[in-house]
C-alpha cells in the first residue's frame, strides 16, 4: 500500500465515524454514555481515583484533610500524604463491600455538603451560577456512579 491508499482508508474510517451511520455515538445518544466504563483501568484504584478525585471530572476537589476525614467517618484512620496514597490508602480500607459502602456513603455527603454550598454561592451570586451548575451536574452524575462501582466491584 502506498501513502496515497492509507491516507485514503484513514479519510474513509473519519468519515465511518462521523457519518450517518455513527457507530461510535458521538451525539451522546449510545445508552453506554450514562455508564462510565471502568475496567478499561488497569486497577480500580486506578479507575476510582480518575473518576472521583479528579475535579474536572466529579465536579468536586477533595483535599487530603478531605480523604483523611472521609476515611475517619467510615472507621479507617489515616495521617496526611499525598492525595493518591491516601486514596489508595482509603481504597485498601475498602477491601469488602461493607466497608467500600462505607467510605462511597461518606463521599456522597461530602460531596452533598459541597453542592449545598455551590447552590448557596449561586443563589447568592447569581452571575456565578452557570459556573456552579456544571460543578454541581459533574457531581450528581459522579454521584449517580456509586450503585455500579459496588455493582462492578463486589
Amino acid at each position: 500500500m502506498n501513502k496515497f491508499e492509507d491516507l485514503e482508508e484513514l479519510r474513509a474510517e473519519f468519515e465511518a465515524m462521523t457519518g450517518e451511520s455513527n457507530l461510535y455515538c458521538n451525539d451522546g445518544s449510545c445508552p453506554s454514555d450514562e455508564e462510565t466504563d471502568l475496567i478499561d483501568y488497569p486497577s480500580y484504584t486506578e479507575a476510582l481515583y480518575a473518576k472521583l478525585v479528579a475535579p474536572h471530572v466529579s465536579g468536586i476537589y477533595l483535599s487530603r484533610w478531605d480523604i483523611k476525614e472521609i476515611a475517619n467517618i467510615a472507621g479507617d484512620s489515616m495521617a496526611i500524604h499525598p492525595r493518591k496514597r491516601m486514596f489508595e490508602l482509603l481504597m485498601k480500607f475498602a477491601i469488602s463491600k461493607e466497608r467500600m459502602e462505607l467510605v462511597l456513603d461518606a463521599l456522597e455527603n461530602h460531596m452533598r455538603d459541597k453542592i449545598d454550598i455551590y447552590t448557596e454561592i449561586s443563589e447568592q451570586f447569581p452571575y456565578s451560577a452557570p459556573i456552579f451548575k456544571e460543578k454541581i451536574d459533574k457531581a450528581e452524575a459522579t454521584i449517580k456512579l456509586f450503585p455500579q462501582i459496588l455493582k462492578e466491584y463486589f
